[in-house]
């Protein structure tokens, strides 16, 4: 058992090192799914930010509060768009070969999987450190969180990162191509558009505001909100952790499922 273990560990970091020296070799993929978020963040920020925080408040326009209110549904949005480059990468190692490769070396069957999956969730949080930095340099503050609620909105961030992970491998794995791969992970980079990311839910119209309450991001957002900000959570913390557990498992049965199934 001890050894099955360790020739799983090894293998995993074998195959961890070489999804993260690929993704080094390709920068322009995660660039392009970076400057996303970063380019919403200013976009809303300076060009919408007085209206939006004129109509959040509900009184005169204050900017500052419209960057608190923005950052976290930005982070949440860097996670969704960053998985994306996994659904790609595993796409391109199953179409170009390299898989059918590894399952002729004596390697532990699970640690490409597991590569992948721990190298998309370390390049998430990175995203994120990032994304967080420029909102910081525009502006936002988290002066009342404690250093226990700092921890638990990392540990939130990190969790949604491995749920959508699981769910974005799945994806690659589903996909005949990586064209199609990036196209089956849209949802993972519109969802957030349609949650309480930019406006607050009660301010969308009626018949659209189930659709915006009951998906994954919205809860995680007022969690990570409440956590950094200090504003109400109530039952979207236990929600959120739901929706992570549940698509986690979800995606890592849907994709080893895949993955073991025989090439044809």
């Amino acid at each position: 058992m001890s050894g099955a273990l360790s020739l799983a560990l090894r293998d995993s970091n074998t195959m961890l090192r070489r999804n993260l020296l690929h993704a080094r070799r390709y920068p322009s993929l995660t660039l392009n799914l970076l400057l996303t978020p970063v380019i919403l963040l200013l976009l809303f920020v300076y060009v919408f930010g007085d209206v939006m925080s004129a109509g959040i408040g509900g009184g005169g326009a204050d900017r500052s509060d419209y960057i608190a209110y923005i950052v976290p549904g930005i982070l949440m949005m860097t996670i969704g768009g960053t998985v994306v480059g996994a659904a790609v990468s595993v796409s391109m190692d199953m179409t170009e070969g390299v898989i059918a490769r590894f399952r002729t070396m004596a390697i532990h069957r699970g640690s490409v999987i597991i590569g992948h999956v721990v190298g998309s969730v370390l390049q998430s949080l990175a995203s994120v450190l990032l994304v967080g930095a420029v909102a910081v340099a525009i502006g936002f503050r988290s002066t009342d969180a404690t250093a226990l609620e700092w921890l638990a909105a990392f540990g939130l961030v990190g969790l949604v990162a491995l749920a959508l992970t699981w769910i974005a491998v799945g994806m690659g794995l589903a996909s005949p191509n990586a064209e199609a791969a990036s196209n089956n992970a849209l949802p993972l980079i519109l969802l957030p558009l349609i949650s309480s990311a930019f406006v607050p839910i009660d301010a969308m119209p009626g018949w659209f505001q189930p659709v915006a309450e009951y998906q994954p991001f919205t809860p995680a957002i007022e969690t990570l909100r409440g956590l950094l900000l200090g504003t109400e959570i109530g039952n979207n913390g236990w929600v959120a952790l739901a929706w992570c557990l549940g698509l986690s498992v979800l995606g890592y049965r849907w994709s080893t499922a895949l993955f073991n199934r025989d090439p044809k």
